[in-house]
Order: structure tokens, then sequence, then C-alpha cells
């Protein structure tokens, strides 16, 4: 029996396979055994364990990294002048740099027994959105030396004598490091990249020496025009034969101090107007020994599978940390401006067009902020999730950008106009540079969330996939015999589930033990979870191989995992807060309008699959009468947007984090006058049920008492200087225009360097 299924069943279906499936390159593979999986599988098993989601628990600060963000991240905060930095300076200014460096903001990730802080992910979350609310150009700089670059890399692959020497000095600032990956025609390809290294002896330090010969040229490096240790990314031949048989050795890795003989550093870009250092370099003709490669000879050729597995934990947390502190910056600020910016005579929150773009910011700063913490206690608990990784890079920052774009529109004027006073501009003109880097999104929606997603999470796809590219046909055949009828009973089962949850509306679905008011939404998230693995199957199975260059199909695939472990966030994130019940209108309405994009992109999925029989069977099985998700009511709305427009503790819950200044600042005079505003709403009221037209006439007619009124006085002062715009001269407006761009006392020292 085993003989004749082998030969009459496994052997022509390992055939049809190896024809739909093109081989995986290497680059492929090593992408594929970046990091692992997590949550993400569960979702894609059709039958997510909700217990295995909750059992890491909630993330919490130690003691010291929680006097860290007391100490010197609100000392660091209020030393900043975004304005200045960005449109007078053009860089952070010499003490924030020296105390930046001084309090080891570069070294967050860097073990403790190398000098380094030692920090969790949570915490390095923690301090990076905290910063992100007061300046993207000084989050960004304490980002780049704690994400992927030479700090990361030399961690987890260098030598023991590179990180003795290395880590330290990285840690408190001797070392300024940058990570030189992306090349003029290698962006989102990098894997295409033309720089190269050339196995060679030269003469180094007076000895002949067996090293590299390296040729490159790099831009939109961040930190690139001040950095002192340059991680290198280039592809490593030995024409010569010196280390083997082989010539293209593949993508290496390699640490090449910036005042190495050869390296040119090119003067800045200027990426959206941010301050941030971010510039080209070259390379020509530097020779450095072998023993500059992270972690040595034995690592030619590593390189991409060692930048995968770094991008898989730090795309987490830097990116998605930076847009939670967007979001809460945009809820706080939308929400107090909307409660004391009046016209027609009623707060503009009293307008149910604003109302509906504050709860959108609202629910927006609520997923982003549960999906970051719950990712980063998962890296924590020693995940490195590589597809999760990519969903909330991805679906972060264009988030964030509805977010921001929402609080630009209440704002009006009050955010067009640029100045010191202007709390949101500078963020609008960013959101394109964090859509952009570490994976442009267009990409990573497109074709990785999804591509990587149904490859990595699936129970036997991946093995399948190895066992079909084994070159020995009687060891392939005996690995895919004995995956393929457990595949099939997989199939049959999940066929069966989606259907199932489907037609009894998921009411019988797995859920979380103590759900409570919340069951029903556990339940569809399970449901739902089903219905995309069983549609996964039935892409895999008519499409196979060319599955992942039908971007479309693809892209819509992916949104629906994405808002599946989103939501799942959400969940996680009102029960570790306890279940407050005032926050219970922000968690329906953001699962509302999470679950309702779900069947959105299954009804473009149905509508486009390129097998119409068969689409019209899943039609029936998983949405027999199309698209059933309202989305949230009216009432709702209104709940979630009297959130923002009032002083309490889902609020405070929701915005915690950001910085808000003295009451002179930009955002501290309209958080100071939203105070003000509320205090004395019930005097408003006194006046307005009495016969008297203003304050004053209150006064006179001894319905305030001189105390109140000089109350009511203060908050009007503190809403009027609140709803100021800066304005400027003539010839200051060209002072500071003139010195846009121009490079700070940084770049000054790196250029005098170069000409010397």
């Amino acid at each position: 029996m085993s003989t004749f299924r082998k030969e009459k069943i496994s052997k022509p279906l390992l055939e049809k396979m190896r024809s739909l499936l093109p081989p995986i390159s290497d680059t492929e593979q090593q992408a594929l055994d970046a990091g692992d999986v997590w949550w993400d599988a569960e979702l894609l098993s059709g039958k997510p364990r909700w217990s295995n989601f909750s059992k890491i628990g909630k993330p919490s600060l130690s003691d010291e990294e929680q006097r860290f963000l007391d100490g010197p991240v609100e000392e660091l905060c209020r030393m900043i002048d975004d304005w200045a930095i960005n449109f007078e300076h053009g860089d952070l200014p010499p003490e924030m740099w020296d105390f930046l460096k001084r309090h080891k903001f570069f070294g967050m990730i860097i073990p403790k027994r190398y000098g380094g802080l030692g920090f969790s992910a949570f915490a390095h979350s923690e301090v990076v959105t905290r910063i992100s609310t007061a300046s993207t150009s000084v989050a960004v700089t304490v980002m780049v030396p704690n994400s992927l670059g030479p700090g990361e890399l030399l961690m987890h692959y260098g030598t023991d004598e590179q990180r003795d020497h290395y880590l330290p000095r990285l840690a408190d600032g001797r070392e300024l490091p940058c990570f030189g990956l992306t090349s003029p025609e290698a962006g989102s390809d990098a894997a295409s990249m033309i720089d190269k290294g050339i196995v060679c002896y030269e003469e180094y330090n007076g000895e002949k020496t067996l090293g590299m010969r390296l040729n490159w040229h790099k831009r939109y490096i961040t930190l690139g025009p001040v950095a002192t240790l340059l991680g290198l990314a280039f592809k490593m031949y030995d024409p010569d034969h010196l280390l083997g048989d082989k010539e293209d050795l593949g993508i290496t890795v390699a640490l090449v101090p910036t005042d190495t003989p050869g390296v040119e550093i090119g003067e800045r870009h200027y990426p959206s107007l941010q301050a941030f250092q971010n510039g080209p370099n070259w390379g020509r003709d530097v020779f450095l020994p072998l023993d500059a490669i992270i972690g040595g000879q034995q690592n030619i050729g590593k390189g991409w599978v060692m930048l995968m597995s770094a991008l898989a934990a730090g795309r987490s947390i830097s990116l998605p940390s930076l847009s939670a502190g967007g979001a809460k910056l945009a809820a706080l600020s939308t929400g107090a401006y909307s409660r004391i910016r009046e016209q027609f005579n009623v707060p503009i929150g009293k307008f149910e067009g604003v109302r509906q773009r504050l709860t959108q910011i609202a629910s927006t700063a609520y997923v982003l902020d549960a999906a970051r913490k719950t990712t980063t206690l998962a890296l924590d608990k020693g995940h490195v999730p590589a597809v999760i990784s990519a969903i909330l890079k991805a679906h972060s920052t264009y988030r964030m950008r509805d977010a921001i774009n929402d609080a630009m529109d209440v704002h009006g004027g009050k955010t067009i106009c640029d100045g010191p006073g202007n709390y949101l501009g500078n963020v609008y003109r960013a959101v394109p540079v964090a859509i952009t880097v570490e994976g442009a999104n267009i990409l990573t929606r497109n074709l990785i969330i999804f591509g990587q997603g149904a490859l990595r999470c699936h129970p036997y796809l991946l093995k399948e996939v190895e066992a079909a590219n084994e070159k020995d046909d009687e060891i392939a055949l005996e690995k895919f015999d004995q995956l393929i009828f457990k595949h099939m009973g997989f199939v049959c089962l999940t066929t069966l589930r989606a259907w199932f949850h489907t037609w009894t509306g998921g009411f019988l679905a797995s859920s979380a033990k103590r759900a409570g008011k919340l069951r029903h939404q556990y339940q569809q998230i399970s449901r739902y979870s089903a219905v995309l693995t069983f549609t996964t199957e039935m892409a895999l199975l008519t499409l196979g191989g060319a599955l992942k260059r039908k971007e479309y199909l693809s892209a819509r695939l992916g949104d629906v995992l994405s808002e599946l472990y989103l939501l799942s966030c959400v969940l996680k994130q009102y029960e570790d807060d306890g279940r407050p019940k005032e926050d219970l209108p922000l968690v329906q309405w953001s699962m509302a309008s999470g679950l309702r994009r779900v069947e959105l992109q299954l009804e473009a999925v149905l509508a486009n699959f390129p097998v119409r029989p068969l689409a019209w069977v899943m039609k029936l099985i998983i949405m027999p009468l199309g698209i059933r998700r309202k989305p949230p009511t009216d009432k709702l709305t209104q709940a979630c947007a009297e959130l923002l427009l009032n002083s309490g503790d889902c609020r405070n819950r929701l915005t915690k984090g950001v910085f808000v200044g003295d009451q002179h600042s930009g955002l501290g005079r309209v958080e100071y006058a939203f105070q003000q505003v509320i205090a004395t709403e019930a005097l408003r009221e006194k006046i307005k049920n009495s016969d008297a037209i203003n304050a004053e006439d209150a006064l006179a007619k001894g319905v305030l008492t001189q105390a109140e009124a000089e109350q009511l006085s203060t908050a009007e002062n503190a809403v009027a200087f609140a709803i100021e715009v800066d304005h400027f001269g003539p010839d200051k407006f060209k002072r500071e225009r003139a010195s846009t761009g121009q490079s700070g006392e940084n770049i000054k020292r790196a250029a005098n360097r170069e000409e010397s």
C-alpha cells in the first residue's frame, strides 16, 4: 500500500509541485530562515489557541528602565527645540549629541557587560515612543544605532575580539555607527547591489595581508555623515581562488572605520526637511583584512541571513514605536484643540465630521500602541517574528499617516503655518520617510507579508517545498509522501472549519477563557482565521508558485492576516489594562471597523480570484451572503470622540508617553488651555443660564464672584494663546531659510576631517 501510494499518488503530485513552484533562490531561502513565527502561525492555522497568546503576560519596565524614562529621557525632551533643530541649525545641537552619548542612548540594546544599558525591547520601544512625540529627528538619531546596524550585528554574529573592542565604544558614543545597505542600483531589491569586495593580498600595517579590496556607493545612509564606524554590505568575489574553488562568495558584511583611506563621506541629503543626519558615502579601493568581516572569515557570504535576522527584530521596534508616538500625539493634541477651538459659538469637537476624525485618530492610537506593546513583549520572550515585524512596520506607518492627516484636517491653519508653535507640521512632513525606509511599504504589503507568511506559517507547505527542491529523487519522494497526506487532511479540516464557522456566525469558534463581554470578538478572529487559512489553501492549490507574483491577491490576503494580528493585540491590550469600562467603546469601534476591513478584503479576493468556478464555491463556503459586517454605529463613534474631548483615565492611558512640555511650548499651550476650559465649564454654564451677556456682565450682576471671573479670564487668555500661530518678519524669515539644510557642527567636523 505504501509503495502504491508513493508511486501512484505522491510521485505525480511531487512532479506537479516541481513544475508549479520555481526554485527558491539562496536569498529567498535565507530570508525564510531568518527569524521565526509566533501568533502569525496560529492565525494561519485556522484554529488559533488563545491560551498561547495570553501566556506571554503583560509588558512591564524594570525600576532601572523606568528611572531612565523619568530621568534622562524626560530631560532630553525638555532640551528639544524641534524648530531650531530642523529649520535654524539643520542638526542636533552639540550639547544634545554630548547628552545622548553621556547617557548611553546609543547603547540601549548593548548588554551591560559591554557598558551598554541592556534594556528590554519594550523599554527600547518606550524610549523611542516618548522622544518621537517631541522630535522625529531626535527619535531617528536615537533609533538607528539601536536598530539594524553594527551594534546588533556584532552582538549576534561578531567575534569575541570584535565585541570586546567595539561594543563598549558604541555604548558610550566613542564610536557612532551607521549601516550601508541601500545603493543607487539596489533599493528594495537590496540583493541586487553591485558594491563589491575582491579577495586579494595587499600591504596592511607594513605586512602583506590577505584581505579584500572594497568599492561601493551607498546613499540614504542615516547617521552616515557623522558616523565613525560603517557597517557595510557588499558582494564578495574571489577571482584568484585564494580562499577556495568558488568565485562568487555572496553578500558579506564588514566593519569599516570611516577614517580608512579610500572612504569618502558625501554631503548630506535632507529627507523631507528632517535634520537627522543622512547622506551618501563611497569607497574607492579600500583595503581591509578579512578579520574586518563581522564574525570573521567564516561569515563570508552570510551577510544576507545576518541582515534578515537583525531586521526581523529591529523592524518590530523602531518605526512602530515612532508611529505609535505620532498617533498618540495626534490624539492628545487634536482632542484638546477640538475642545478649546470654537466656531459658530460651539467647540469644533461638537461637529459630527470632527468627531468622526477624532474617533479614527483615537482608534489608530489604541491599535498601534497595543500592537507595539504586544510585539515587543514577544521579542523579550525570545521570539523574532519576521512576518509580524513586516506587518507592524507597514501598517503602523500607514496608519500613522492616516492619523496625522486627520489631525491636520481638524487643526486647519493652526498646523499649516510653520513655526516653533506648530507641533504637527513637521511630523506630517516626516511620514513619507517612515513609509519608505526599512523595506518600502508597497513591496512589504504586496509581496512580503503574505508571500512569506504563507510559506513560513503553514504547517506543511515550506517542508513540501524543501522536499520538492531536494536533488535526490528518492529522498525527495520519501519526505514528500510523509507530508502530502497530512496536508490533505489539514485542507479537509480547514474547509469544514471555515464552512461551519461561517454558517454559524462564529458563535462556536474558540475564544479566550475569560473573554467576558468581548467573547464574540475573540470568536470572530477565530472564525476569520479559519476563512483565511481556507482561502490560502485554495490559492496555493490553484496558483502554486505564481501566487507570489499575484500582487493584488497577495496584498489582500496579507491585509487580512495583518488585520487579524492587530485586532488580536487590541483584545490583549484591553485585557492587560484590566478591562476598564471606559475603554470599551474604543475597543468595540476598533474591532467593528477592523472586522469590516477583513470582509471587504475577502470580498475583493473572491471577486478577482482567477479560477472563477472555484471562486463561486469559495463564496458559498465563506461569504454566502456577501459583506455582512456593518461599520461602527454613529452612537459608538460619538462615545469614542468624547474620550478625547474630556479629561479622564481613558485619555490618559491612550496618550501616555506624549511629551507635552510647559504651558509656553506649542503642545503645552493647547493642553494647558484644554485643562482650563474643562475646569471652567461650570462657570460658562452659569453665564449661559443667566441673563448675563458675558463674564464681565456676569460679575457685575453677581452671577460670578471675582475669583470665578478671574478664573474664566485665565482660561480665555489660555485659549487665545493656544490658537495663535507663528508669524515672521521678512528679515528673520530669510535668515532662517538660509540656514535650513546647512550642516551642523558635526558635519563641519566630518568635512574638515575628510579635507585633512
